[in-house]
């Protein structure tokens, strides 16, 4: 799918990331917004191997949101790739619905594990990888992680694990758009280089423009056909909020719903440039 295709397609999940937190009154817009780029890419870029009509489908990749607070991004892609009906969106947090505000595996295809304690990802993501390769099974296990989520300990156990595996099917990605909850990551508690810490423990580590749809499709279809032995770690620059200028790296818009008319002005500006590059 040509590039331009692709951007249309992160423009149109951005509109469904707010109109959904909007209408739900409460989400994470902010680390939604950040890691769509990185989504296009994986699920409408060719990077990973699914299937809607059969998301079981035994030789899939499969797709694990570490950071779970970012489902809105993850529901917004499942339904554009028509995993279920696109009007669900509309149904966000609310009493009965399938969309929670963390994903559930037992709820929602597409979602292969239930996540939202941040930390625990990756684990998650080398015990699939571990066992997809004792039963000589194919497919490649993408994480997607937060850079505050590295402050966890979990992680860098997780880390040296996957290195001592030799889990060359396990690719991790972290949505580095150097802002959580609290403040700035290197504010909170700084983990400093992330690439470096993650090539001490063993991993094949890079980094990208995390809104470089082109460049995120080449990065990952490259670790794919290189078919290693080491873990993979894609540190993707991103930025919080990213689309929508007024909630742009700032921090506050971690975890607020925008109201009517912060809905309208963003989801305005998004459109107004869904028609410049038409």
């Amino acid at each position: 799918m040509h590039t331009d295709s692709l951007e249309r397609i992160a423009r149109e999940m951005r509109c469904n990331v707010l109109s959904m937190i909007g209408e739900a009154g409460s989400g994470h817009p902010g680390g939604s917004l950040s890691c769509i780029d990185i989504l296009t890419a994986l699920y409408f870029g060719g990077v990973l191997k699914h299937n809607p009509t059969d998301p079981d489908m035994a030789e899939r990749d499969r797709f694990i949101l570490a950071k779970g607070h970012a489902a809105p991004a993850l529901y917004a892609t499942l339904s554009k790739a028509e995993y279920f009906p696109e009007e669900e969106l509309k149904t966000l947090r609310k009493l009965g619905s399938r969309l929670q505000g963390h994903p559930d595996s037992s709820l929602v295809p597409g979602v292969e594990v239930s996540t939202g304690s941040l930390g625990q990802g990756l684990s998650i993501s080398c015990g699939i990888a571990c066992g997809l390769q004792l039963q000589n099974q194919p497919g490649y296990v993408f994480t997607l992680m937060g850079d505050g989520e590295c402050e966890e300990g979990q992680v860098w156990e997780a880390a040296m694990f996957a290195a001592h595996r030799k889990l060359g099917n396990l690719v991790a990605i972290v949505d580095g758009n150097g802002l959580q909850i609290d403040g700035r990551v290197q504010d909170v508690c700084n983990p400093e280089n992330i690439c470096n810490k993650f090539a001490a423990f063993g991993w094949e580590t890079c980094e990208v423009d995390g809104h470089d749809i082109g460049a995120l499709i080449d990065t990952l279809s490259k670790i794919k056909a290189a078919d290693t032995n080491s873990p993979h770690l894609v540190m993707a620059h991103t930025v919080k909020g990213k689309g929508v200028s007024f909630m742009e790296d700032e921090a506050g818009w971690h975890g607020k719903a925008p109201n009517a008319e912060q809905l309208k002005a963003a989801l305005d500006e998004l459109h107004t440039e869904n028609e410049v590059t038409a």
